[in-house]
């Protein structure tokens, strides 16, 4: 399919592509290096609408739709995907606490996410990766509380000084495993929920991630989202959103890659002709360009059946995984191009090929996203 956009997401696209090339790439690199994102940068997308962009507006958001809100997350990963990183995750949480949140909760947390506050989602754990079913953090009803007690890895959107708020996925109900898990919101500051570890990463340095315990930390109950029971079909269902914003980052890589290649190359003299008169370049080109577009398409797709309501497991499987695998391969044939120069930090193609490589790995492997399109197909 293609997307034909609309006169207000051309607008919001070419907002994203000003406040990415103007507020975000003279900092990237410093970001990188520092593994720190500058907050003003948060607070500058609070301010154009983008950290509520999937919000309703009688929450203090955007209001815009699905395909909209990957466009924007395409756009910044063109620039800097670290910050794409944390829209997209910071988006999905937006989206549980809309489809599942009571009133109180939509009204407290929806406006927060709007005004700039930063929200994270908390499942993996060391012993539960792939294996999300073998989640061992718990959280037991003691009167008008849950006590929680685990840890949690590999977190996004937690830092040392980032993350506000998270949506937990932890037992409730031990003995029942997958249908004794509940979804509970846990305020950073919370007694008893501190933030360890945060991780030396290879690439999206600039977006935190971290390691959250709990120790006896004490939640109202009025914090469960849903019903108890239904925290791993919420996180389950949850992640089919967040492979498409997953998608849409690695297509925006992959677009910035092809970009510089396609630079580095025409300005490149070797021979005394530039490197991309040479048949070869031009057919890396070609199979770049022409991978990126089906990735892309995919996202598309995904994106708009999953805001006209339809069940999206395999399409956004199938998204993530081709255009997470695409995004590798590109920024790979990328610095091929750019020879020994890719090599080094003076090239942005070094930072992206980094970047690129944790998309086959978050949110699902590829391994576990063909396992869920293979049972789609199988099933039909």
């Amino acid at each position: 399919m293609a997307i034909i956009m609309t006169e207000d997401q051309k607008a919001m696209v070419e907002l994203a592509k000003q406040f990415a090339e103007g507020d975000i790439a003279p900092y990237s690199q410093e970001m990188d290096e520092t593994g720190h994102m500058r907050p003003e940068i948060v607070a500058k997308m609070a301010e154009l609408g983008f950290m509520g962009i999937n919000i309703p507006e009688e929450y203090g958001g955007a209001g815009l739709d699905e395909v909209t809100k990957i466009l924007v997350i395409e756009e910044i990963a063109k620039v800097d995907a670290s910050v794409a990183e944390l829209l997209s995750v910071h988006t999905l949480v937006s989206d549980i606490i809309m489809k599942r949140g009571n009133e109180e909760q939509k009204k407290k947390y929806l406006s927060l996410a709007s005004s700039g506050k930063v929200g994270a989602f908390a499942l993996t754990e060391p012993g539960a990766g792939s294996d999300a079913a073998a989640a061992k953090t718990k959280a037991i009803a003691d009167g008008d509380d849950y006590v929680i007690d685990g840890t949690k890895c590999f977190i996004s959107n937690m830092g040392q000084e980032e993350g506000d708020y998270v949506v937990l996925i932890a037992l409730t109900e031990p003995e029942k495993k997958t249908k004794g898990m509940s979804a509970i919101i846990v305020d950073r500051g919370t007694p008893g929920f501190t933030v360890g570890k945060t991780e030396n990463k290879m690439g999206l340095r600039a977006a935190p991630v971290s390691e959250l315990i709990f120790e006896n930390c004490r939640v109202p109950r009025s914090n469960l989202l849903g019903q108890e029971g239904k925290g791993f079909m919420i996180a389950m269902a949850a992640l089919d959103g967040g492979r498409i914003g997953m998608g849409a980052q690695a297509v925006g890589i992959a677009e910035a890659a092809i970009e510089a290649a396609v630079k580095y190359s025409g300005e490149r003299i070797q021979f005394g002709k530039p490197i991309n008169a040479n048949q070869g370049i031009q057919w890396y080109l070609a199979d770049m360009a022409t991978t990126t577009e089906a990735a892309k398409l995919l996202v598309w797709n995904a994106a708009n059946l999953r805001q006209n309501g339809f069940n999206i497991n395999k399409e956004a499987s199938m998204a993530k995984y081709y255009a997470s695998e695409n995004a590798v391969a590109v920024c790979n044939r990328a610095l091929q191009i750019h020879g020994g120069y890719g090599y080094m930090k003076d090239y942005a193609i070094e930072r992206m090929y980094r970047d690129a490589r944790i998309v086959p790995l978050y949110e699902g492997t590829s391994e576990v996203q063909k396992m869920v399109i293979s049972r789609a197909v199988i099933n039909g």
